[in-house]
C-alpha cells in the first residue's frame, strides 16, 4: 500500500475538485485528487456536458423541421438514430474527461483510482474494489464527492421504467410518452429535449409554478411557450403514487383539489439531489451534516480543522461553476493569497439549457421588493430586435432589476435564444458594481442580441429607444 505526504489532497475530481487540485498545484502546493469513478464528475460525465450534446441534437431536429421557413427544402419526415445521438452524447463526455486528465497531469497532480474518507487527523484512506491501496497524509483535504439524484418514497428509480438523470441520457429507445416529476433546470432540460424528439411529455411540480428559482415573469413566459410545444404541465401537484406496469407507469396526482392519473410510458424523477457524504469517514470527526450537506463556514471550512468541502457536497446552489469558484477560494484562502474573497451566491448565474433557454443573476423582482428595496425594472423584447428576428428567434425576454435609489443592478432575468451566454455580461456588471449609468454609456455592437440587454437598461429609466 502506497504512503504519501501531500500539501493538499482533494476526494473527489469534480469540477469543485479537479480546479483546486490545480489552483493548488500553481501555487506551489504538493496536490493530490482522489476519484472513484470518472475524472471529471458527474457533471462532466454525466450531467452539464452530455446533456448539452442531447440538447444540441433536439435543437437541430426542431430547426429542421421548419427549414421551410428558411428557405430550404428537406426531403420527407425528419428522423434519427437514437443510438448515434446517445453515442454522440458519450463520446463528447469522454473527450472532457480526457481532457481533465492532461490537465492534472500537466500540473503534476496526482491522481489515486479509487474512493477516499477521512482515516484520521490529516489521513485519507484509499481503496479500491474493497482494498486498501494508498494512505495519504495531507495538511489539507478538500471534500469534493459531489452529489446524487434524490428520490421520494415510492417513487424510487428503478432504472428502467422509472429514471434518474444516468438513466434518462441513455435511453435504450425513444419513448412515446414521458412523465417528468419535478420542473426546475434539470426537469426542463428533459422535457425540451424529449418533446422536441417527438415523445409526449408531462411535468408535474409541487410548487405554484415552473422553474420556481426563476423570476415569476420569466417563469410565466417558460410555462407559455412550453405549453405551445405541446408540453402538459401541472403545478401546485404532487405524485402520491407510481404504479409500474410491464412496460409503463401510471401516477397518481394530486392537485388543485383534485386527484387524476397519468400513464406513460417512462418517468423521470428530477427532483433535486442530496450530498455524497455517506462513507467518506465522517464519523468521530468535527463534520456536521445538515439535510443531507456538510455544513461550512464563509470560506468553506468544516467543523474539522483542516477539513474543507465544496461543490454540491456543501449544498445549494448545485452548480458546477460554484464548486470551480469554492475550489479556486479555498485553495487561495490556505495559501494566504491577498485579496481572495468569500462566496457570494448572488453573484452566480443561473442557467437553463432548453427551449427557450432561460437564464439570471442576482434578485428577482419580487425578491427586491420583499427586501424593502424600491425597484426600477426595464424589459425588452426579443421581437424588438434585429437579429433576433434575422435568426428566426423572436419569442424571449430581457428583464433587468435595479434600486431605484442608487442605481444598482440588482438582477437580470432572460428568456430566449442564446441567453445562457448573455447573462455573463450581467454577471460582470454585478461583480464590478456597475450602474446604470455604467451599462448606459457602453456601446454595443449592431446588430447582436445583446442590444436587448442595453435596451432593458434604457427601458428602466425610460430611455428604450427601439420599444
Amino acid at each position: 500500500m502506497t504512503e504519501t505526504s501531500f500539501d493538499l489532497v482533494v476526494v473527489g475530481a469534480g469540477p469543485g475538485g479537479y480546479v483546486a487540485a490545480i489552483r493548488a498545484a500553481q501555487l506551489g502546493m504538493e496536490s493530490a485528487v482522489v476519484e472513484r469513478e470518472h475524472l471529471g464528475g458527474i457533471c462532466l460525465n454525466w450531467g452539464c456536458i452530455p446533456t448539452k450534446a442531447l440538447l444540441r441534437t433536439s435543437e437541430l431536429r426542431h430547426l429542421l423541421a421548419h427549414a421551410a421557413d428558411f428557405g430550404l427544402s428537406v426531403g420527407g419526415p425528419i428522423t434519427f438514430d437514437l443510438a448515434k445521438v446517445v453515442e454522440r452524447s458519450r463520446r463528447v463526455a469522454k473527450r472532457l474527461s480526457g481532457g481533465v486528465q492532461h490537465l492534472l497531469r500537466k500540473n503534476k497532480v496526482t491522481v489515486f483510482d479509487g474512493a477516499g474518507r477521512l482515516a484520521g487527523k490529516g489521513r485519507v484512506g484509499v481503496a479500491k474494489d474493497g482494498k486498501a491501496v494508498a494512505d495519504l497524509a495531507a495538511k489539507h483535504i478538500i471534500l469534493a464527492t459531489g452529489a446524487r439524484a434524490r428520490s421520494l418514497p415510492g417513487l424510487e428509480p428503478d432504472g428502467k421504467l422509472v429514471w434518474t438523470y444516468r438513466e434518462a441520457m441513455v435511453p435504450p429507445e425513444m419513448p412515446k410518452s414521458l412523465l417528468i416529476v419535478g420542473s426546475g433546470a434539470i426537469g426542463i432540460e428533459f422535457a425540451s429535449f424529449y418533446r422536441d424528439m417527438g415523445a409526449e411529455v408531462t411535468v408535474v411540480e409541487v410548487l405554484e409554478r415552473i422553474l420556481p428559482v426563476e423570476d415569476a415573469e420569466i417563469s410565466a413566459l417558460a410555462r407559455k411557450q412550453f405549453e405551445g410545444q405541446g408540453i402538459k404541465i401541472h403545478t401546485g401537484a404532487t405524485v402520491t403514487a407510481l404504479k409500474r406496469g410491464a412496460n409503463s407507469v401510471t401516477a397518481t396526482i394530486r392537485g388543485g383539489g383534485a386527484t387524476s392519473e397519468i400513464t406513460a410510458e417512462r418517468a423521470i424523477m428530477a427532483v433535486g439531489i442530496t450530498g455524497n457524504w455517506e462513507g467518506i469517514g465522517l464519523e468521530g470527526t468535527g463534520v456536521k451534516v445538515d439535510r443531507g450537506h456538510v455544513v461550512i463556514d464563509r470560506w468553506c471550512q468544516t467543523g474539522e480543522p483542516g477539513v474543507y468541502a465544496i461543490g454540491d457536497l456543501a449544498g445549494p446552489p448545485w452548480l458546477a461553476h460554484k464548486a470551480s469558484h469554492e475550489g479556486v477560494l479555498t485553495v487561495e484562502k490556505i495559501a494566504g493569497v491577498a485579496g481572495v474573497h468569500p462566496l457570494d451566491t448572488s453573484m452566480i448565474p443561473g442557467c437553463t439549457y432548453s427551449r427557450p433557454q432561460v437564464a439570471s443573476v442576482g434578485m428577482t423582482e419580487n425578491a427586491a421588493k420583499a427586501a424593502g428595496r424600491a425597484v426600477k425594472v426595464g424589459r425588452f423584447p426579443y421581437a424588438g430586435n434585429g437579429k433576433a428576428i434575422a435568426l428566426g428567434e423572436t419569442e424571449g425576454l430581457i428583464k433587468t432589476v435595479f434600486d431605484a435609489t442608487t442605481g444598482e443592478l440588482l438582477g437580470a432575468h432572460m428568456i430566449g435564444a442564446e441567453v445562457t451566454e448573455l447573462i455573463q455580461g450581467y454577471g460582470i456588471a454585478r461583480t464590478l458594481e456597475t450602474t446604470e449609468a455604467e451599462l448606459m454609456h457602453a456601446i454595443f455592437p449592431h446588430p447582436t442580441l445583446s442590444e436587448m440587454m442595453h435596451e432593458s437598461v434604457l427601458d428602466a429609466y425610460g430611455r428604450a429607444i427601439h420599444f
